[in-house]
């Protein structure tokens, strides 16, 4: 460890989050890279996650040896984490000052801490704006200066109950249970760093190799086990369908069959379940598909699951021969479209695109495609392909497009 620098620890949560309250999925790994540790660094402090923590066997002991000795505490509470919800507390606990909070602007604060001073930020989904994200770390690295050198108490504990003493961890024992912060070559971020590369570059069996590592480290993190499955699924290795059943299994880790209403979990189960209905031809992998995606829709309004939803009741009333049934798989597709345009039709006000998040603009595209206007479809389209970064991106989206057109045309 440099004994030179004071040490800031960052509680937070992983990869993507969805924010039940608003329904936004925010990538928190962007906040950090691109907000909190900038910040810190310049602010001249050692920045340290939880996922930096090199020895994942004693991550616990030294998460609480940091909250009680670190100099400094940022907690980012956006999406309501339990675990950042949690360590927060006791930082509160054991420091009387030294915490500074952070949130994206949307959503509600809880009660216990809407008294606090909270930092707010806007987050675009899967990334920072370049503006905002200069105007926040200015303006943490103003806070953590102040909070450096005033020591005013920022926690709730201290300021209502003032003859209580905050509890001692000696340097000796700090040093013992933390070793050497510096060497975070096995560190989960790193992996799942290298993770991310790999996704980019299509080596989706690198990817789940090293997803699989990150899982087994975090085994509670639902990030992890989401890209684990996403990437066994688009492995193919060692055959499409073993894939796909392997990539399943991982996902049911996350119980989507029971009270989940997380966006991503749903929607990736519904993928493996379409692409199973691809590759062998059974319809009761579509009728699982439609069940999940729509299960995604209903419950969180997520334009993703809504977009598959519509594309796979498209596919199913391609195939029904009841044509009371096939009707009504028309009709909650068209339904399900005119939807996502409401939900979406904030993008549509823009002059020009001033989302870096991709996605939506891809759902844009299909649905018009899905009603049959082409030229607002192509409109989207464009703003999608000029936002996009790899190719399986590319291919996943053409794809889709192809079949949705396809049934279009074919009815």
């Amino acid at each position: 460890m440099t004994k030179s620098k004071k040490i800031c620890f960052v509680i937070m949560g992983f990869g993507k989050k969805t924010d039940l309250s608003t329904g936004k999925t925010l990538d928190l790994d962007k906040t950090y890279k691109n907000i909190i540790k900038p910040a810190v660094e310049k602010a001249g402090l050692q920045c340290v996650r939880a996922d930096e923590i090199q020895d994942s066997g004693l991550i616990d002991k030294s998460m609480y040896a940091l909250l009680m000795h670190a100099d400094l505490v940022v907690a980012d509470i956006s999406t309501y984490n339990p675990n950042a919800i949690y360590e927060l507390g006791v930082r509160h606990a054991v420091r009387p000052y030294s915490t500074l909070i952070i949130k994206e602007q949307e959503g509600t604060i809880p009660f216990d801490l809407n008294h606090n001073r909270i930092f707010h930020y806007a987050h675009l989904g899967d990334d920072i704006g370049v503006d905002e994200a200069k105007r926040c770390k200015d303006a943490l690295v103003e806070m953590i200066e102040s909070l450096l050198t005033n020591e005013l108490i920022d926690s709730p504990l201290y300021d209502y109950i003032q003859d209580i003493e905050p509890p001692k961890l000696t340097d000796k024992e700090y040093h013992r249970i933390i070793g050497d912060l510096s060497a975070k070559e096995e560190s989960i971020f790193a992996i799942s760093e290298r993770a991310k590369h790999c996704m980019v570059d299509s080596d989706f069996i690198e990817a789940a190799r090293l997803w699989e590592k990150a899982e087994g480290l975090v085994p509670n993190e639902e990030y992890f086990t989401q890209q684990h499955a996403l990437a066994k699924y688009k492995s193919k290795d060692p055959t499409e369908i073993s894939s796909l059943t392997d990539a399943l299994q991982i996902i049911e880790k996350l119980n989507p069959d029971g009270d989940t209403n997380d966006p991503e979990t749903l929607g990736l189960t519904g993928a493996i379940y379409k692409r199973m209905w691809q590759t062998t031809g059974d319809n009761e992998y579509l009728k699982r598909a439609i069940h999940y995606y729509g299960k995604g829709f209903q419950i969180r309004r997520d334009y993703y699951n809504g977009e598959n939803y519509a594309l796979c009741l498209n596919i199913a009333a391609s195939i029904e021969t009841d044509v009371e049934v096939k009707t009504y798989y028309k009709i909650s597709a068209k339904k399900a479209r005119q939807d996502i345009l409401e939900i979406l039709a904030y993008l549509s006000e823009e002059e020009s695109p001033q989302s870096i998040n991709k996605w939506p603009y891809a759902t844009l595209a299909n649905c018009y495609f899905g009603i049959g206007d082409n030229k607002e479809g192509l409109k989207y389209e464009k703003v999608y392909l000029d936002l996009v970064e790899t190719e399986w991106e590319k291919e996943s989206y053409f794809e889709s497009k192809k079949m949705l057109i396809k049934l279009i045309e074919g009815n």
